[in-house]
């Protein structure tokens, strides 16, 4: 006998393709995603390298400012390597620690202009006076930095000479801080005064509390003391001439006290 039975559907082959589950579309979506994002992120990366091994990024100008006295080509010596470097990677602190090592400058400071330049900006010491040292004079600054040793090159310079700024006999050419600091006290207050600054020819300042100066025209030492240097030689100018013709050949005037005039004869 034949049995006829009806088919369960829930067993029949479905003639549709099974989709495929959400999640493994967002997953496959990802992985294309990272795919995509690192072959641009290589592909940037080897731009970048390109152009900085190439010559696009790299220095190939160097524009120099704030020098007067010291010569482009002197600053540019200092810089001689820096031309070529990669400018994003080049270490600019190295060389501005080389500026700051001339006895020119007090320092400088360089920034990078893409795509290839440096800018290099200068400050430079100002000469004051000019030290002496044993036989040798010495441009010095207002701090005591000894900048350069004096010569034809720098003969443009008209400023006093001073005596006694070496801090000990027979040591290096080192400036003691309480002479110098007599010494600029004495030129800040004659530069409100060009013409009493202009007829000082020397200065000495062994004694930190007692300037005494040289005039260009007159032989004799004055001593001023630790201040009031206009007053006193103003004071002097007014004398001078009564002095002389009652002492022909004198050795120096104290004029450190109020309302008293020490002369001391030539011997």
């Amino acid at each position: 006998m034949t049995v006829i039975t009806e088919r369960d559907k829930r067993f029949r082959r479905s003639s549709r393709p099974a989709r495929p589950r959400r999640a493994t579309v967002r997953w496959l979506r990802m992985l294309w995603n990272l795919c995509l994002a690192g072959g641009c992120f290589v592909a940037g990366h080897q731009v970048v390298d390109a152009l900085l091994l190439g010559s696009v990024f790299r220095v190939g100008d160097i524009v120099v400012e704030g020098n007067d006295k010291l010569a482009e080509g002197e600053l540019l010596a200092l810089l001689a390597d820096l031309k070529g470097q990669q400018i994003l990677e080049v270490d600019l602190e190295v060389y501005r620690q080389r500026l700051a090592a001339s006895p020119w400058l007090v320092g400088g400071t360089l920034r990078r202009i893409l795509p290839s330049t440096v800018e290099v900006l200068v400050e430079e010491r100002i000469p004051v006076a000019l030290a002496r040292f044993s036989d040798l004079l010495y441009l010095v600054d207002k701090s005591g930095e000894l900048i350069a040793q004096y010569g034809p090159r720098f003969e443009e310079f008209d400023l006093p000479i001073i005596d006694g700024l070496m801090a000990s006999k027979g040591s290096a050419a080192v400036v003691e801080p309480m002479r110098m600091a007599l010494a600029m006290k004495l030129l800040d207050q004659l530069a409100l005064h060009p013409e009493e600054l202009r007829a000082i020819s020397q200065v000495d300042v062994e004694d930190p509390y007692n300037a005494v100066v040289l005039l260009n025209d007159d032989p004799a030492l004055l001593h001023l003391g630790g201040d009031r240097f206009v007053e006193r030689l103003q004071f002097y100018a007014e004398l001078a001439s009564t002095l002389r013709s009652s002492i022909s050949e004198i050795d120096y005037v104290d004029l450190r006290f109020e309302n008293r005039v020490y002369v001391r004869p030539m011997t």
